[in-house]
């Protein structure tokens, strides 16, 4: 296939698999009716599929799968299986147990399809990774939104109908991954079992330090995007002469986030990688500190403008840090690095989640989301010590 063609077609099934993710937050409204759910639910719900990712990266990690094996057809297989594990929940039998099993399976195998479709990236892409990167975060981030899409125009159809439809995107992205993208020119596979490489790739500062502000980047990320319907409901509840679609809205603050990624990309090329996710995490710092003030304004324009906006700078850092981790792993273990990297990742999103939402139940005050701030605060240290030492 021509290499030109390579790209486009990573992103479109990176887009179709990764619609996945919060499928169960675009019809929560109508699981909490049909499953009798609490209002923790959401919390739980995106805490399992997480938590899944977080077991399936670790595994992937740990026996070099992404390294050892074709990705492309490690992407295939999980977007299958991951597909089929979504769309289960549409079952009657189901129950709230069952709902969380199942979303913490279909988050397992995930991890085969969101940083595999990276490493596919950079098996290609050697030069110009950030941009590269960039088209395929947007993706992810398109693909994290469109649930909410779906639910908005088809509110008068059944919720299960937003599961066949995500399961049924996540089937045609990996068959487009499995018979249009063979392994890329720069692999360099790993030909045995390689225990050691999950803590091998810490020895390197410069990885550390690129990981360590990744961290500190989903700290805020995944809370946010799992309370943004919930702050427009606030909102509108508050609010009551202005009126919006809230899952519209929720899609265009998380999809917006796509083409910050994509902008970030071309303009790392000119500012430069760190200093592009410098700028990134200071604005997104400065989001969470004054979201109290902004969230509470009886404006709707300033309201939804600064949700916006924050749905951008969140998230326009996450492919310059992919590629400055990818950049500073060995070679052979490119794979298993990102795979680490995301799994402690998503770990962080749980802590943040859960703590979001332990203090949402104990009060209705905005100043809540302030605490996301600690995260891009520590990316900020983070990128800074690591701007002292390194040239890149």
């Amino acid at each position: 296939m021509r290499s030109k063609l390579i790209l486009p077609v990573i992103i479109i099934s990176q887009f179709c698999c990764t619609s996945l993710w919060f499928a169960s937050n675009g019809i929560i409204t109508d699981l909490a009716i049909s499953y009798d759910l609490k209002a923790a639910a959401l919390g739980h719900l995106t805490s399992a599929v997480q938590i899944g990712f977080i077991f399936g990266t670790l595994s992937f990690a740990i026996f070099t799968i992404a390294d050892r094996f074709s990705p492309s057809k490690v992407f295939f297989i999980c977007s299958i299986i991951g597909a089929l594990f979504n769309v289960a929940i549409s079952f009657d039998s189901n129950t709230y147990v069952s709902l969380l099993f199942l979303r913490f399976l279909t988050g397992f195998f995930l991890a085969g399809i969101y940083p595999i479709g990276m490493k596919i990236a950079a098996d290609y892409f050697e030069k110009g990774l950030g941009k590269s990167l960039g088209f395929l975060v947007g993706a992810l981030v398109i693909g994290t939104a469109f649930p909410h899409l779906l639910k908005s125009i088809t509110e008068t159809i059944s919720w299960k109908l937003v599961l066949v439809a995500t399961s049924s995107f996540a089937l045609f992205g990996g068959v487009l991954m499995l018979l249009l993208v063979p392994d890329g020119p720069y692999r360099k596979a790993g030909k045995k079992l390689n225990f050691s490489a999950f803590f091998r790739v810490f020895r390197n500062s410069e990885f550390r330090t690129s990981a360590y502000g990744y961290f500190g980047h989903m700290w805020e990320l995944y809370a946010f995007w799992t309370f943004v319907p919930i702050i427009l409901t606030s909102y509108k509840s508050r609010y009551t002469q202005f009126d919006f679609n809230i899952s519209i809205w929720s899609f265009i603050i998380i999809a917006v986030g796509g083409l910050a990624c994509i902008i970030s990309g071309y303009l790392s090329q000119k500012l430069g990688t760190k200093q592009t996710v410098f700028l990134s995490l200071f604005f997104s710092f400065v989001c969470c500190l004054i979201s109290p003030l902004i969230i509470s304004i009886e404006s709707n324009l300033v309201f939804l403008s600064f949700l916006v906006f924050w749905g951008m700078v969140v998230i326009a850092d996450s492919p310059l840090l992919s590629t400055l981790v990818a950049k500073n792993a060995p070679n052979e273990i490119t794979g298993t690095a990102l795979t680490i990297v995301n799994c402690i990742g998503f770990s962080v999103t749980i802590v943040s989640i859960q703590l979001i939402s332990k203090i949402q139940s104990l009060t209705d005050s905005n100043a809540i989301y302030m605490l996301l701030g600690i995260g891009p605060l520590i990316g900020l240290i983070a990128i800074s010590i690591k701007n002292k030492n390194s040239t890149q």
